[in-house]
């Protein structure tokens, strides 16, 4: 094998799981530890920074970041990211003071945003700094998009939204609320220099079964039905709810409809429990609330009684799987299953709808009628138009919106600079050694043994009464401490100096994941991978491999299994080993801090 090349930046970022899987890519471990000083503030502003709605994300993320977080190698739970996250925003003081200054003068070019949600708005806080008009439109009455439309307010307050999209838009951007964009060609008409839409998914799937238009009075479709509930459209509904689907619409719809009257609310999907798209936390907050979830069952018919929607008929199955893990759902054969109810929510998909981008623009649409984008610029196939967010490649979550939006902003930066869109600037990164003493750290290596904390929900009783009370209350600073210390660092790397090297085996005495080995490299990566003390089997992580020591050998490391924990460079008589904080910044089109 080569030596690794810790040069690339791409390397040590790969290293650091949680940041490598957030697709804003926020410096996870910093503001980690951030927290656990209660330097709340600082904290904020590194998430902010990156994924630019901590209090909202803090809440709402899907997260990514935990299931390839390193503690969830050595314990049964990864840290608590996400709630993390709501600490720093639950605890900041102003930061207004710390938001990039906005010229008075304006750089000539116009910009405009179609849509109000966190991928307009992150195009928007990235390019104000560098002084564009932005123009915003979206047909709600407020930003925010789907996170104030289709995210309950019992998960995300108002007020935290409210908070974190006017940071934005008193940044000078020109709203044009209320404003529903029926026309593309007519945007491109008012001679802006560039567009961006962020329109979202903003139709959800239907059902063409029987008894459909019969029973349309009583028949919802998900997204539509939290939208008129979050705007005050809607305050009730039937005793009895049936809601179709599987994923997180689906556990908003049932949570909503319990808080609206519903007694009697049950979830129904056609896939296996265990294959549900719903976060595992979002199906456990619905059942906690007394909403039973049954599986394996696929709608038939909706049925009606003296004209009016009185149940849904349902046909039993079971998932069958063949050699390529392809999954079929076969009926069982057993009686079908007749669910009463007085309403049904369906949530069983988004998909995009661009009626009002017309065709002859320059803009190719491909499969499922969506435009052609470029994934690395987010540019279309007219160079003036960029999309972003659920508009670009389909549903997805605020978090990859906001990476879309950051992409796209340079993008954009660069096209109206009249520079090759494909060019990118390189990513931010510092590798620092973080030694003060012989045997002292600047930071905490002790690998802390403390179970995942549970972050504390208000009594069900009060919240069921009130849609806008919020369930989850969040850590307190001395629990979010305690989470905070399960962190293991692994933004500290362990960055190896051959040129000291003695080879006296020390950090391999010490280590206590056995991840470190002093071979002979000379086959390639899969034989290389064999020889180590412990096999390298996880082909998804890099193992780093040295320049050949004296003795002909290699100092080779598991980066997989690695704990960051700094016995080796604190047991190593040299300091052939180091322990170097890497920082990763994802480069923005603007300077934020």
């Amino acid at each position: 094998m080569r030596p690794t090349d810790v040069r690339d930046p791409e390397y040590f970022h790969k290293v650091v799981d949680c940041q490598y899987a957030c697709p804003a890519h926020t410096p996870v471990p910093e503001y980690i530890r951030l927290i656990a000083a209660q330097r709340y503030t600082d904290a904020y502003m590194i998430n902010w920074e990156s994924n630019v709605f901590p209090g909202v994300l803090g809440r709402t993320c899907d997260r990514p970041c935990e299931p390839a977080c390193r503690r969830g190698r050595v314990e049964e739970e990864p840290v608590a990211i996400c709630r993390l996250k709501r600490v720093a925003a639950d605890n900041k003081s102003d930061i207004r003071d710390r938001l990039p200054a906005i010229p008075k003068a304006k750089n000539g070019k116009r910009i405009a945003l179609i849509g109000a949600g966190p991928a307009s708005l992150t195009v928007a806080r990235d390019l104000m700094p560098l002084g564009y008009q932005i123009d915003l439109y979206d047909e709600q009455p407020a930003g925010g998009g789907f996170m104030r439309s289709q995210i309950p307010a019992f998960r995300l307050p108002e007020t935290v939204l409210n908070e974190e999209v006017d940071l934005i838009l008193d940044m000078g951007v020109v709203t044009h609320f209320n404003t529903y964009v029926d026309s593309l060609k007519s945007v491109l008409n008012k001679n802006y220099d560039a567009v961006f839409v962020g329109s979202g998914a903003p139709r959800g799937r239907d059902l063409n079964l029987p008894g459909r238009e019969e029973a349309a009075d009583n028949i919802h479709i998900g997204i539509d039905w939290l939208s008129s509930v979050a705007f005050g459209h809607i305050d009730s509904v039937g005793k009895r709810v049936v809601v179709l689907g599987g994923g997180n619409t689906a556990m908003d719809c049932c949570r909503t409809a319990r808080r609206l009257g519903g007694e009697e609310v049950k979830v129904v999907v056609r896939s296996p429990f265990a294959e549900m798209k719903a976060s595992p936390w979002e199906k456990e907050d619905a059942q906690h609330e007394g909403i039973p979830i049954l599986d394996n069952h696929v709608p038939k018919e909706f049925l009606i009684e003296d004209g009016r929607l009185c149940g849904v008929r349902f046909e039993k199955v079971k998932a069958v799987y063949d050699s390529d893990g392809k999954r079929s759902l076969v009926p069982t054969d057993e009686e079908p299953v007749v669910i009463p109810c007085d309403d049904v929510l369906m949530a069983i998909g988004q998909e995009n709808a661009f009626p009002w981008i017309e065709r002859d623009i320059g803009i190719d649409f491909g499969k499922w009628d969506m435009p052609v984008v470029d994934e690395q610029t987010f540019q279309s196939t007219n160079p003036q138009v960029f999309f972003g967010g659920d508009a670009a490649f389909g549903p997805e979550n605020v978090i990859t919106a906001v990476a879309h939006g950051h992409q796209a902003a340079i993008s954009i930066d660069l096209f109206c600079r009249g520079d090759a869109v494909d060019q990118r600037p390189p990513p931010g990164v510092t590798l620092v050694s973080q030694k003060m003493g012989i045997h002292e750290w600047s930071y905490d290596s002790a690998v802390e043994d403390d179970v995942r904390y549970v972050v504390p929900q208000a009594d069900v009783s009060e919240t069921l009464l009130d849609r806008k009370k919020e369930v989850e209350l969040g850590f307190d600073a001395q629990t979010a401490f305690r989470e905070a210390q399960r962190c293991l660092n692994c933004d500290v790397q362990t960055v190896f100096a051959e040129d000291r090297c003695i080879e006296c085996d020390a950090c391999i005495d010490i280590c206590p994941t056995d991840c470190l080995t002093f071979a002979v490299n000379d086959g390639e990566e899969e034989q290389v991978r064999e020889k180590l003390k412990m096999p390298a089997h996880n082909r998804e992580q890099d193992i780093y491999v040295s320049e050949d020591l004296k003795t002909g050998r290699a100092m080779i490391k598991d980066e997989n299994v690695c704990l960051h924990c700094g016995l080796c460079a604190e047991r190593c008589p040299t300091a052939a080993w180091d322990m170097q904080k890497f920082y990763y910044s994802v480069t923005k089109a603007a300077s934020i801090l």
